[in-house]
């Protein structure tokens, strides 16, 4: 059996006062710093056979205190809540770079580093968030890769779920305080991520406040799934 944390009170209390305020983006503050293929390597990764230069994610092993250093920034600037560095931190996402076996320790550590931050700068008057971010994923699991193919696809259900899984169990391990499922395009992978997290929360035996976010893509209002807004909320609540 899972059990809540105090967080989903504190931030409820807290919500009912005053607007919460989230990070930004990750990657364009790591863009500012132009680093190279070298950089992004790191020791650890020098003889790598696949490029890995906008790997951002790999930064949390390779340049840790790059990430603490932008993690602090969003802190002193006022955020009330951070995410951590994991955006592509999945087997599907690293696949593309072969390092799906480095999946979970990247959300160790981007985790470890965040909740750092948090307790750099949490106050009892003003306490700090870390909320653990998984990203739409590189694939769609109801939409097809191929215009002329529409049955076809890259991914299957069980994958995502499998992916989510291995990253909320790491999330988890590492502190976060809650999970965002972010930049949701497609319904079917939005649920794939559900569902490994509440397989998570049973097999951790914790419960933590979850956010989740959409991309419309265009005027009509819709997700490039075809939903409105209030479709894919009524789809997923």
């Amino acid at each position: 059996m899972s059990t809540p944390t105090d967080t989903e009170a504190v931030l409820r209390s807290l919500l009912a006062r005053r607007i919460l305020i989230l990070d930004g983006a990750m990657g364009t503050m790591i863009q500012q710093h132009r680093l190279s293929e070298e950089q992004y390597r790191g020791a650890q990764f020098a003889g790598h056979a696949r490029d890995l230069k906008g790997n951002n994610e790999l930064l949390s092993l390779t340049r840790p205190e790059l990430i603490a250093q932008i993690h602090d920034a969003y802190f002193a600037a006022g955020a009330d809540i951070i995410e951590t560095n994991t955006f592509g931190a999945t087997t599907v996402a690293q696949a593309d770079y072969g390092l799906e076996p480095y999946a979970r320790e990247m959300n160790l550590a981007s985790a470890r580093l965040a909740c750092a931050a948090r307790d750099r700068y949490s106050r009892p008057d003003r306490p700090r968030f870390v909320a653990g971010a998984l990203g739409p994923q590189p694939k769609t699991a109801s939409i097809s890769p191929d215009v002329n193919d529409p049955g076809a696809r890259n991914v299957t259900f069980e994958e995502l779920r499998a992916t989510y899984y291995e990253q909320v169990c790491a999330l988890i391990e590492g502190g976060v305080d809650l999970l965002l499922v972010e930049t949701i395009f497609d319904t079917l992978n939005a649920k794939a991520a559900l569902f490994a997290i509440d397989e998570a929360f049973e097999s951790q035996g914790v419960r933590l406040p979850i956010m989740i976010s959409g991309t419309v893509t265009d005027a009509s209002g819709r997700l490039l799934s075809g939903q409105t807004v209030e479709a894919f909320w009524n789809s997923v609540r």
